[in-house]
């Protein structure tokens, strides 16, 4: 799937990915491939990007994230 971690400033991450882990409000949450779709706010904490290659972590202070189509998109 495709994932990107966008801020106001860049583009942090953008590439395929196997997993991404996410800091919802109601509690940590887990998208792979083929995911239903979904919007949901973001809370302080880490995004955990599995890729092939390994594995990137991107602290945030909150955003919103769009699961949609195999296309992850987080706004943090």
């Amino acid at each position: 799937m495709l994932v990107e971690v966008i801020t106001p400033d860049k583009v942090v991450f953008s590439g395929e990915a196997e997993s991404i882990k996410l800091p919802g409000t109601s509690g940590q949450f887990e998208a792979l491939n083929n995911h239903a779709p979904l919007i949901s706010s973001l809370d302080a904490g880490q995004v955990v990007v599995k890729t092939a290659e390994g594995e990137q972590s991107f602290d945030i202070r909150g955003g919103i994230v769009e699961i949609l189509k195999n296309k992850v998109i987080v706004l943090a």
